[in-house]
């Protein structure tokens, strides 16, 4: 198993080569960036020169990118002006897909694997307008991500137009065959599960977001301090022909937790069960 930080868990602080030391010290030795300005300024040439001189110097890869969800988010806000790859208006849906292609960018300098993409945003539905524009989008930005290398894996989230069976049913009636999944097993806790979102899932999953909840709100937290069936949930990823990677996806607790030695011990639990 890869150990896989998601930079979530630092959302709220400067991507800076301090932060990258820090991680690379705890033995964590694969990230998946997310791409938000405060955090990790993707459309400037300086600050992914940095990352990835920062990257080499700790011995660190780049495993993933979570695709950008709003638009100038500064260090200390989770708020800012959402952008959505699904948007019925025209011109914001192209400008939002300008701005993932600024990500997908980064995969000239600095190698990576997969795209992590929300769809909609909110509590957008499932309708013909919106797969439409899903469609219109995912077509261009998988075209341009295979240019680079970078296979885009859609995120199961909580609202109808990101649920498992809507993106099940788009791949299926728009027949984007290199665009992949990202199970994020939370997201499945709260809404209809974990064993029936990931069977839903199941065929087309190539990544994972590993995170812990009590079923009710997006909590991030570290895994085995929810309720989520642990057990149950690695076995079935270990069933699978081909095991997707685990990115263990956190959020920022009051105090400054989970500390990274907390992490480590979290990897460790992770792969004794496995095993």
């Amino acid at each position: 198993m890869q150990r896989i930080l998601s930079t979530y868990r630092y959302i709220n602080h400067p991507l800076a080569p301090p932060l990258l030391a820090e991680i690379a010290r705890a033995e964590i030795r694969h990230i998946e960036v997310f791409c938000a300005p405060g955090h990790f300024n993707y459309r400037s040439p300086e600050a992914v020169r940095d990352f990835a001189g920062a990257l080499e110097e700790y011995g660190l890869r780049l495993h993933s990118l979570h695709s950008p969800t709003e638009r100038d988010l500064a260090p200390g806000r989770e708020s800012g002006m959402p952008i959505s790859i699904c948007d019925a208006e025209r011109i914001r849906r192209v400008d939002a897909v300008d701005e993932v292609k600024r990500a997908l960018e980064i995969a000239e300098r600095v190698p990576f694997r997969f795209l992590v993409q929300h769809l909609g945003r909110g509590h957008q539905s499932m309708d013909s307008r919106s797969l439409d524009s899903a469609f219109n989008s995912l077509e261009h930005l998988a075209i341009f991500a295979k240019e680079r290398g970078v296979t885009i894996a859609l995120e199961n989230t909580p609202n109808e137009l990101g649920s498992p069976e809507s993106l099940d049913h788009l791949i299926k009636e728009t027949h984007l065959r290199d665009v992949k999944f990202c199970f994020d097993i939370g997201h499945a806790h709260m809404e209809e599960g974990v064993e029936k979102s990931f069977d839903v899932m199941r065929d087309r999953i190539v990544t994972a977001h590993i995170h812990d909840n009590h079923g009710d709100k997006d909590e991030h937290l570290l895994p085995f301090e929810g309720t989520i069936d642990w057990d149950a949930a690695l076995q079935a990823f270990a069933a699978m022909p081909q095991a997707p990677d685990l990115v263990l996806e956190l959020k920022e607790q009051s105090g400054g937790k989970p500390s990274l030695d907390k992490v480590r011990e979290a990897f460790d639990k992770l792969e004794e069960r496995l095993e």
